[in-house]
């Protein structure tokens, strides 16, 4: 497989055209530059400029707002063929950052929103991802810790067609900034639910799901 920074050397100068890969009659394509960031690297900033858009092509990008006391907020995660940083006023409600080494395709807003089909298909996935913002926002608002942490569990084995072992993409703290909750709760309520038989931590990243129909039923 090929390293962020590979990537990054043979396609940075040139265009790229990238299509949604599990889509059919809502195909997207985007042609745009791909670019790689390290870490913990910036993509955009909060308040910075709307003028483009992207999708992952490999790694992990988290979204994030600063609190007035200087805590962050994640807002949502965005995994490979995940589009991301469409907004249409002039200034960004939240930053991006890489979560690890990652890959993106940077295309000019300007670019689609001249394509009538493009711009319906790009908006259908706003609309997508706009759903899952008030799914979360839901589960910050009325469920428990073990709740939320089922749920986000759940959530992102369904996105990484992950079945029975679920590689954590990210750290605990991001989790924990994710779901509002401390990160001494969140390692608490792993170890809760390993507990209860419903998952095994394999290592601090690889969890296993040991019924996955009862954790589930937590998510309900």
């Amino acid at each position: 497989m090929q390293t962020a920074q590979a990537y990054q050397k043979t396609t940075e100068i040139a265009a790229v055209a990238v299509t949604s890969a599990h889509e059919t009659q809502d195909e997207l394509k985007l042609l745009g530059v791909a670019k790689s960031f390290g870490r913990e690297r910036e993509i955009f900033s909060e308040g910075g400029s709307t003028e483009f858009f992207y999708k992952v092509v490999a790694g992990t990008v988290r979204s994030l707002r600063l609190l007035s006391d200087g805590r962050r907020q994640i807002t949502s995660f965005f995994l490979p063929g995940d589009i991301f940083g469409v907004e249409f006023g002039g200034e960004r409600g939240a930053g991006a950052e890489a979560v690890s080494d990652t890959v993106v395709i940077q295309v000019r807003r300007s670019a689609i929103l001249g394509d009538p089909d493009q711009s319906i298909r790009l908006w259908r996935r706003s609309v997508g991802e706009l759903q899952r913002s008030q799914d979360h926002a839901l589960t910050l608002g009325r469920r428990s810790a073990s709740e939320r942490l089922a749920s986000f569990l759940i959530d992102l084995a369904e996105r990484l067609d992950a079945t029975d072992e679920l590689e954590l993409p990210m750290s605990r703290q991001d989790i924990a900034d994710y779901l509002g909750l401390t990160i001494e709760t969140v390692s608490r309520t792993l170890t809760q639910l390993q507990g209860q038989r419903l998952i095994a931590l394999t290592n601090c990243r690889k969890v296993r799901f040991l019924d996955r129909e009862a954790l589930e039923d937590l998510c309900q």
